[in-house]
């Protein structure tokens, strides 16, 4: 059975174009007919990553091509893109091997001394705050005292 659309109406496909077909459900049931689009979101995909011994074998490859197009069926041979090939002999005329290597994507890790900065800042930052809640509490005490008439224990020496 081969259902279309007509006029905003689902068909069957070779029945008459006259009249509508109607049945007991209802002016909804076209769209009960209709395929409902699978909620399942496919899995991100990986990011590929090569190996330093890969990326030097690629290039030196590529140098001793010499006829036109020997290097794009090399790329397609190994289901690469132009602009690794660039970016791959940039890194290997910096260092060979070294220069290959994959560096780590994302913030670096930082030292032992700019973490121990970091810690002795945040302390810092917390003694200062607790410091302005004592000379709040300070203040507030010498003004009660004063309102109320009692003397305070320095003013007393």
């Amino acid at each position: 059975m081969v259902l279309v659309k007509v006029k905003g109406e689902v068909r069957e496909l070779g029945a008459s174009l006259g009249a509508p077909e109607r049945s007991e459900g209802g002016p909804n049931d076209a769209a009960a007919t209709r395929k409902v689009p699978s909620a399942a979101v496919p899995e991100k995909p990986k990011r590929r990553s090569f190996t330093p011994e890969f990326k030097a074998r690629i290039v030196e490859e590529a140098d001793v091509c010499t006829e036109p197009g020997e290097i794009g069926a090399l790329l397609r041979r190994e289901g690469l893109y132009s602009s690794h090939l660039v970016g791959w002999r940039r890194e290997y005329r910096s260092g060979a091997l070294k220069g290959l290597a994959s560096r780590r994507r994302g913030p670096k890790g930082k030292d032992a001394l700019a973490l121990e900065k970091e810690a002795l800042e945040l302390k810092v930052a917390r003694l200062q705050h607790r410091l302005q809640q004592a000379e709040a509490i300070i203040e507030a005490q010498k003004k009660l005292s004063e309102i109320l008439g009692v003397p305070l224990e320095a003013d007393q020496q």
